[in-house]
C-alpha cells in the first residue's frame, strides 16, 4: 500500500466515527488524496537540491505532509525536516501514527515534531516582533497547507495576535496563510487550499494588501463544482488551491487551471493570464479569468477609469430586513403604508408592483426604513448558482408611483442611488451596463458567490456620466430591455 493511500483509508475511518459538529469547532475539512497530490505536486522542487525543510501548519491527519514526502520520496533528496501543527487532540494520535510510517517507508532521512499548539498564538512573538521575539526566525523551505475554515470573534486572541490584516471577525483561514507567509524563506514556495472570498472585498483588505507587499502567486487552480472538493465532508464552499513564491519580482504570467472536482485532476483545462490582469487596482482583488475572452472583458472595461462613487453615484443595500420588522410589513395598502420591494417584484428589466405578494407594503416612522421615492436601478442581491447572469436588474421609476413619497427596499435586493438623483436616461444606461454579458461576466470574474456584492460593484469601472445617459437615450428609443439589446450599446462606445 503506497504511503497515501494508508493515511486516507484511517483519515476516512476517522472522519465516519466523528461527528461533523465536533470537526466543525476546529473549522476542520480534510483534503482528498487527488487534491493532495496535485497541491504536492505543484512544487518546483531542484534536482540537486538534498536538504528540505517542511512546514504543515493544520496537519490533520497529515494527508498533505505524507502527499508531499511521497513526492519528494521521487527525488535525490536526502534529508527533511518536517514540522506540524495540530491542535485537536482526537486527530493527533493519528497524524503522529501516519508520520511514524512514513518515516519508516520513505528513502531519505525524516526528522519530524508534531506541535500540539495554536498555530497562530505559537508565531505571535515573533510575528510582531514583541519583546522576547528571535532575532532571525527559523523559516522554511516549502509549506504545505489546508488551513481551518473558521470565522472567529474579532476580540478573538488569534485576531489580536495578528491585527494588522483583522477587520472585523476574521476567518482563521487567512490568519494562518500570513502567518505561513512569514514562516516562509524568502523566494521560496508554499501551496494552500483556501475559500475563494479573500479575493475581493473590503473585508480582506489589509490582508491582501500584506500578502502582495511581500509575495507573488505563481499558480491558481479552481474548481468548478462547489460540492466536490471535500465530497466525503458535504461541504458547499468556493475553493481555490493556490501557489504562492514569496518575492516582490512578479512574473509575466499566472497559471490557472481548473477541473470540476477533487476526482478528475486528469481533465485539467490551463490558461496563462497576464499577472496584471489577475492582481490589479489600489485594492489589490484578484480577477480569476480562465480564458482570453475573460481577460478581454476586463481589458475593455478596464480602459474607463470612474467607478460609481466617482461620479455620485453609489450601490447600496436594501433598508428593511422584513424578518426583523414583521409587525411594520402588510398585505395590503393602507392609509400610511408604502410600497415595499422585494428581488420577485424586478421582473424582465422592469420594476413591477404590485404583484400580490405578501407582506408587500410596509407601515413606520422609522426613517432608517424609508427612501425617498426617487429613480433607481434595483438589483437582486442573490441569484441562484445555475443561473445565466449573476446580475439581474430592474429599473424603478418614480412617476409610476405618483402616490408615494417615501417607499422602502427589502435587504435581498440592492439599488444604486444618486446623490443628486438620477435622471431617467441614467437609470437607463446604469441599466444598459449591469444587464449586459460583459458586466456580469466582469463580476462573476470578480466575485465566484451567488451574493451580489455592493462594495465589488461600487469597485468596478464605469463610463464617464455622459457616455451613461447616451447609453440610456438609445436603450430608451430602442424599448427593448434584452440583454442582446444591452450589449450592442455597449459595444458601440468599446
Amino acid at each position: 500500500m503506497m504511503l497515501l493511500d494508508r493515511v486516507v483509508e484511517i483519515t476516512t475511518e476517522y472522519i465516519e466515527t466523528m461527528p461533523k459538529t465536533l470537526r466543525k469547532k476546529y473549522g476542520q475539512f480534510f483534503t482528498s488524496k487527488e487534491t493532495a497530490v496535485f497541491m504536492a505536486g505543484l512544487f518546483n522542487i531542484s534536482e540537486d537540491r538534498t536538504d528540505i525543510s517542511v512546514l504543515d501548519p493544520g496537519a490533520g491527519s497529515g494527508i498533505l505532509s505524507v502527499a508531499l514526502l511521497e513526492r519528494i520520496d521521487a527525488l535525490p533528496v536526502k534529508k527533511v525536516n518536517l514540522v506540524c501543527y495540530e491542535n485537536d487532540d482526537k486527530i493527533i494520535p493519528i497524524l503522529k501514527d501516519n508520520l511514524e510510517y512514513a518515516k519508516n517507508n520513505v528513502s531519505f532521512q525524516l526528522t519530524y515534531e508534531v506541535r500540539n499548539e495554536n498555530y497562530i498564538l505559537d508565531n505571535e512573538i515573533d510575528y510582531n516582533n514583541m519583546l522576547g521575539a528571535k532575532t532571525d526566525p527559523y523559516k522554511y523551505d516549502i509549506i504545505i497547507g489546508n488551513p481551518p475554515y473558521k470565522k472567529i470573534p474579532k476580540d478573538a486572541v488569534e485576531a489580536h495576535s495578528m491585527p494588522d490584516i483583522c477587520y472585523g471577525a476574521p476567518n482563521l483561514y487567512f490568519l494562518f496563510t500570513e502567518m505561513a507567509l512569514f514562516n516562509l524563506k524568502n523566494d521560496s514556495e508554499m501551496v494552500f487550499i483556501i475559500p475563494r472570498s479573500w479575493t475581493s472585498g473590503a473585508y480582506f483588505n489589509a490582508f491582501r494588501q500584506k500578502l502582495f507587499s511581500e509575495s507573488v502567486i505563481e499558480h491558481i487552480h479552481l474548481f468548478v463544482s462547489r460540492d466536490k472538493v471535500f465530497e466525503n465532508e458535504s461541504v458547499l464552499q468556493e475553493t481555490m488551491i493556490v501557489k504562492l513564491r514569496k518575492t516582490i519580482h512578479k512574473p509575466a504570467y499566472i497559471t490557472i487551471t481548473s477541473t470540476n472536482s477533487n476526482k478528475d485532476f486528469s481533465e485539467i483545462t490551463s490558461f496563462q493570464a497576464p499577472y496584471d490582469i489577475v492582481v490589479c487596482g489600489k485594492d489589490k482583488y484578484v480577477y480569476l479569468v480562465t480564458n482570453s475572452e475573460e481577460v478581454e472583458t476586463l481589458r475593455q472595461l478596464n480602459q474607463w477609469n470612474d467607478t460609481l462613487p466617482s461620479l455620485g453615484l453609489k450601490m447600496k443595500t436594501g433598508l428593511t430586513v422584513d424578518f426583523r420588522n414583521r409587525e411594520a410589513l402588510r398585505n395590503t395598502a393602507e392609509e400610511t403604508a408604502v410600497p415595499l420591494f422585494y428581488s420577485q417584484h424586478i421582473q424582465s428589466g422592469k420594476v413591477i408592483f404590485p404583484i400580490g405578494k405578501e407582506h408587500e407594503y410596509l407601515v413606520t416612522e422609522q426613517s432608517g426604513l424609508l427612501q425617498k421615492n426617487a429613480n433607481y436601478l434595483f438589483v437582486k442581491r442573490f441569484t441562484a448558482k445555475e443561473e445565466h447572469r449573476r446580475l439581474q436588474c430592474g429599473v424603478y421609476l418614480s412617476r409610476k408611483y405618483p402616490g408615494y413619497k417615501q417607499i422602502s427596499t427589502q435587504n435581498k435586493i440592492n439599488f444604486i442611488d444618486g446623490l443628486k438623483g438620477l435622471s431617467e436616461c441614467v437609470v437607463y444606461g446604469l441599466y444598459v451596463l449591469f444587464n449586459s454579458t460583459m458586466y456580469d461576466s466582469y463580476y462573476r470574474i470578480l466575485n465566484g458567490s451567488t451574493q451580489v456584492n455592493s462594495t465589488e460593484v461600487n469597485s468596478m469601472p464605469v463610463p464617464p456620466m455622459s457616455t451613461i445617459e447616451s447609453m440610456g437615450k438609445e436603450l430608451i428609443a430602442k424599448r427593448d430591455m434584452s440583454e442582446e439589446s444591452c450589449d450592442m450599446i455597449l459595444r458601440s462606445y468599446l
